[in-house]
This record gives C-alpha cells, structure tokens and sequence, in this order.
C-alpha cells in the first residue's frame, strides 16, 4: 500500500521524519550522514530516504516550498505511514537585526498567512505550536553540542514575492524571530492528528538588513541544524 504521491510501502518510512522543503537537500543528508540509506520515494522529483543515525532509524523527505506543498505530505506521512515525530530542517529570513546569519532558531509557534487554517476554523485565529518535548530536547541537545540556537515564534507566508513597504515591521514589533513558509501548517496539522512536531531553522538572510549568507557559510550553519534534527532520531 502508498499514498498518492509517495510510492514508499508501508513500513518504509521511519517514525520520526525530517523534512526539508529542498528533495536534493533530503538526497544530501541521506548520502553524507545517513548510514545503509534507501531512497523510498520519486514521485514528482520529491526524494524520500530511510537511513539510521547513530543506529536509530530516520526519514527524512522533502516536501517543496509553501504551505500547500508541505501540507500534502505531513497528511500522507501521518495518515498512511503513521510518522510519529515531524521535523522540519529549512532555512529563514530573520526580521530581528540582532540575530546573525548562521544562526539556528527553534520555533516555539508558528503565525502566518495560511489559507487552509482560515478553512479550518472559519476565519477564527488558531495559535500552531511545537511539541514541548521535541523542543526540549532539541534545545538539550544542541547545548551539549555548544549550538547557540534562538527559542521563539516564526511567521509562515504562502507569499515569498510581495510590494508591500514595510510588509515585516508589524511583526517585527511583536519579537517574530524569521519568516519561512511551512511551518504554520506542519504545527497546525501535528496537532490535529496528535503527533509531534518541531521546526529547526538556518537563518539564510536578513530581511532587515539586506544580508545574505555565501554557500560554505549556509553550508556549516546547515550541518548545525542538521545535528540537532538527527539527534532527535
């Protein structure tokens, strides 16, 4: 038995699985530090690998940009292969000046613009958090790693593209760490079902003040958020 677009059987996919939007990131961390790693899934290009880490057995699947996108393959990964443990390992733009490029954040709550949670409870506002326990130990883990990570709430957009002026400064305003666009929907669907979920973010750039990450430096903060993720296995 699959799902309808992933081909994987049931029992091939892990109970705890990390989801980056980028499917060649999946292939990446798969290849460099994954052990025995299969890929389960090609449909649509949207690679899928069962691996072990530190002898603890992992997915990890990509699910592409936006909330629509992710949306489809947390239900499939709940619903079908019954995923316990939902970790997304992405980048973000922070909105804070203070936070520097490289940085980890952890997201404790995920605001946003989602057009599925205004259908969910009728234009009423739903606040999507993490699960205590994956952020706990998340934090645990990358403080025995000595990773500085950043604890707060992010804000998921469907928009990457917009003219607005100013668009961020409201939220800013109200201690929003970034911006990405799939973590609103994860929390928001974690808890729904009654599984756990926690997102695990590379600040890539900072909107505030126009800075950008080169490839080696996204490449070492990246393996930071990765540890943390992994150790969650």
């Amino acid at each position: 038995m699959s799902s309808i677009h992933l081909e994987a059987k049931v029992g091939d996919i892990a109970e705890t699985v990390l989801l980056p939007g980028d499917p060649l990131r999946a292939k990446h961390v798969a290849e460099t530090m994954l052990d025995d790693a299969v890929c389960y899934n090609r449909v649509r290009g949207m690679l899928g690998f069962t691996g072990y880490y530190n002898g603890n057995r992992v997915s990890i699947q990509g699910t592409g940009m936006g909330m629509g996108s992710t949306s489809i393959y947390v239900n499939e990964l709940i619903t079908t292969y019954k995923a316990k443990n939902l970790i997304r390992v992405g980048t973000c733009g922070s909105i804070q000046e203070d936070i520097n490029l490289g940085q980890v954040l952890l997201a404790m709550s995920a605001s946003g613009d989602c057009d599925a949670n205004s259908l969910y409870f009728e234009g009423m506002q739903y606040a999507a958090t993490a699960d205590f326990d994956l952020l706990l130990k998340a934090y645990n883990a990358a403080k025995s790693m000595n990773i500085k990570t950043y604890q707060g709430s992010v804000f998921s957009t469907n928009t990457f593209y917009d003219t607005r002026e100013n668009r961020w400064e409201k939220w800013k305003k109200q201690g929003i760490l970034g911006v990405e666009m799939e973590t609103q929907i994860l929390f928001t669907l974690a808890k729904r079902f009654g599984v756990k979920a926690l997102s695990v973010l590379t600040v890539s750039d900072n909107i505030i003040t126009g800075e950008g990450t080169s490839s080696l430096e996204r490449e070492q903060s990246f393996n930071d958020m990765m540890k943390i993720a992994l150790e969650l296995a």
